[in-house]
């Protein structure tokens, strides 16, 4: 058997050969090379152990190492290695169902491989749906600025962040970006409240202003997540399911971060009563991210539209790894595991005894606020808590690297919008124990009152 330092060698003669994400150019920079991980906690090549306290691309929800996953995809790939969902295979239908189960109400569910995909998929649904219903005029899509949605082009077109369409542009038509519930930084007046509704407000008018026959969907997410934690007002998600629902505007929401418990509720919208979405796009935490798997499930009453007679009334849509066998029976264990362990439970227990000891930063000069639901936290960064001038990206890196040198990843909202990437991103797996958290607590408190 190979020892680390063989595989390290191994490894860092190829590795000029990989182009890592979200990177810029650097001759000299040595990308970590993980090795293994357990709970979580991860290895690096070195022999050094790291808590992975974004849960790898906010997805790692039930942690490193879950033995019973493993065994549920080579179970599966024994039994059926591979089939296509153009027929069906066993553990989608029961995915489909129990996904439907979990929203609480009937929903037919598309399977494809990413969250860019799934939010692909339900473009493609909300306008074949309008079409097919008398309303072939209705194309356009809002979404909200600060808002990741993908990296495809229809994904990246709803994504109304700047700094992730440089030199990608033009992007397709019909996509429309209005303001979001950023009480910290809104332009309205009034409470935290009053500013968000306000900002409902805004997307109400630009539907007018459009023209209610052009406009096909509102994409959101319950919780805008990479680009900046941003948490609105359960009213704020109340007033657009109303507005939607009075402008024959489908629902569209992304749950690619939220959901499976990240929130400490199964689903980000669930938090906002009486709020039923008419798509719901999921990926990452509904496999844990142990195999690629996403989403678009679709209420039943939309669904119908597309049994209509004529060759080309059905979706024409297909994807080749969709909904594979395997990353099913993962995706059924990991939820499994979430509801017999009770995480929904825990993460709402411990964010509010736990991870809330990181609010005492808001006493820090440059902290501006604190915004955290369940395990889902964001420090906005300031230079000035007056003028709330943006902490430095010079000054965020450091940050970052003094908690990954003490053993911690936190993120950053890096690459989102031009002179507004200063929120330090705090997501750790759901299955961290209390002390884990504490380390993380330590380790942000320590590093930040250093400064």
């Amino acid at each position: 058997m190979k020892s680390q330092a063989d595989m390290k060698k191994a490894v860092t003669e190829k590795e000029s050969r990989l182009w890592n994400a979200m990177h810029r150019y650097d001759p000299d920079a040595k990308a970590m090379i993980a090795v293994s991980g357990e709970g979580s906690w991860f290895k690096d090549a070195d022999g050094k152990d790291y808590l992975d306290g974004v849960s790898g691309l906010w997805c790692l929800n039930v942690g490193y190492g879950r033995q019973e996953i493993v065994d549920a995809a080579a179970e599966q790939m024994k039994k059926l290695s591979y089939f296509p969902l153009t027929m069906n295979h066993e553990p989608a239908i029961q995915l489909a169902g129990k996904i439907s189960e979990l929203l609480g109400e009937e929903y037919q569910t598309f399977f494809s491989n990413s969250g860019s995909e799934a939010n692909e998929t339900a473009f493609k649904i909300a306008r074949q749906y309008h079409m097919q219903t008398g309303n072939p005029g209705k194309y356009k899509f809002i979404s909200r600025y600060r808002a990741y949605h993908g990296s495809t082009m229809g994904a990246m077109s709803a994504t109304a962040q700047a700094n992730r369409r440089f030199k990608y542009d033009p992007s397709a038509p019909g996509f429309l970006h209005v303001a979001p519930p950023y009480s910290y930084r809104s332009l309205f007046s009034g409470s935290p409240e009053e500013k968000d509704l306000r900002a409902a407000d805004e997307l109400e008018e630009m539907i007018q202003w459009e023209g209610e026959e052009t406009v096909a969907a509102v994409i959101m997410e319950s919780f805008i997540s990479g680009g900046g934690v941003i948490i609105p007002s359960m009213k704020y998600i109340q007033r657009v399911a109303d507005i939607c629902q009075k402008y024959n505007v489908l629902l569209i929401m992304d749950e690619v971060v939220a959901g499976f418990g990240r929130t400490g509720k199964m689903f980000g919208f669930k938090h906002a009563a009486g709020v039923q979405p008419d798509i719901i796009t999921m990926a990452k935490g509904l496999t844990s991210g142990y195999l690629p798997l996403a989403a678009t499930a679709v209420k039943a009453e939309i669904y119908e539209a597309f049994k209509a007679e004529g060759k080309d009334s059905h979706l024409r849509h297909v994807s080749t790894y969709g909904g594979h066998p395997a990353a099913c029976a993962v995706a059924l264990k990991n939820i499994e595991i979430i509801e017999n362990e009770n995480i929904v439970g825990r993460v709402n227990e411990l964010g509010n005894s736990k991870l809330i000891e990181l609010h005492d930063l808001m006493n820090h000069d440059n902290v501006g606020e604190v915004r955290q639901v369940g395990f889902l936290l964001g420090l906005e960064m300031v230079e000035d808590k007056v003028t709330k001038e943006p902490l430095s990206e010079t000054k965020m890196g450091e940050i970052v690297g003094q908690c990954k040198q003490k053993g911690l990843i936190i993120g950053k909202n890096g690459d989102t919008v031009p002179g507004g990437n200063n929120i330090l991103i705090i997501a750790p797996p759901l299955t961290s124990t209390e002390e884990d958290l504490d380390f993380i607590i330590d380790t942000v408190s320590t590093v930040i009152h250093s400064m």
